[in-house]
């Protein structure tokens, strides 16, 4: 009888635990470093395309910004994208008022970190 009281705390709490990864809007986000050299999660333009539009081909220009979930994305796969917008109101890049990613990969892979 203990086991299953056990058993069934433990998967109320886990329940709970992954239930505390829904996005919300108003949240606020820090963009980091990508573990690569582009961001694979985060809809960021190529570097090519940077280039083009007269900007250095690299991505230290996002590194540290704070973000706020403007919308929130939910596909019929299943899988949660947030459209992020800029905190202080500025442009990805000179151009760009919001990109899209998806929440939990982004979150794992630590390219996103909640503030």
């Amino acid at each position: 009888m203990k086991n299953v009281i056990l058993t069934l705390i433990i998967f109320i709490f886990s329940i709970n635990v992954s239930s505390g990864q829904n996005p919300t809007v108003g949240q606020e986000l820090i963009i980091n470093n990508p573990n690569s050299t582009q961001y694979r999660y985060i809809d960021f333009p190529k570097l090519n395309t940077l280039v083009k539009r007269g900007k250095l081909a690299n991505y230290k220009s996002v590194y540290g910004n704070e973000v706020i979930i403007d919308e929130v994305v939910t596909e019929d796969s299943g899988d949660v994208y947030v459209i992020l917008k800029k905190k202080d109101g500025s442009k990805f890049f000179g151009y760009l008022t919001s990109v899209k990613a998806n929440y939990s990969k982004a979150l794992d892979s630590e390219e996103l970190m909640g503030k």
